[in-house]
């Protein structure tokens, strides 16, 4: 399949364009679907739906571990993200590194 790219109008270029998009677009949906198909049948052979797995994903996904406990009460985390927690505060004021507070 050659195309004179050079002897072709804007509009014919446009239209080969689309087309193209349109092509790789129907190739990148059903690789998915085959993809999708692949993962659905390993979480089968794992004795799991895909829906299984994704949920767990999810769950862990947002969760960081800490990296930072209160020695005074050590049910108190902090997983170094988001604004520091009061009795972080308090112990940096102190004097006090982050590394005495180190998991």
């Amino acid at each position: 399949m050659d195309f004179d790219l050079d002897n072709m109008s804007r509009e014919e270029l446009e239209q080969l364009k689309k087309e193209t998009e349109k092509a790789l677009n129907t190739i990148d949906d059903r690789r998915r679907a085959e993809a999708r198909a692949a993962a659905e049948k390993a979480a089968r052979d794992h004795g799991f739906s895909l829906d299984d797995v994704m949920a767990m994903q999810k769950k862990s996904a947002g969760k960081s571990p800490a990296k930072y406990r209160n020695p005074e009460d050590p049910r108190m985390t902090w997983t170094g993200r988001g604004r520091q927690p009061g009795w972080i505060k308090e112990a940096l004021d102190q004097g006090k590194s982050l590394e005495d507070f180190k998991i």
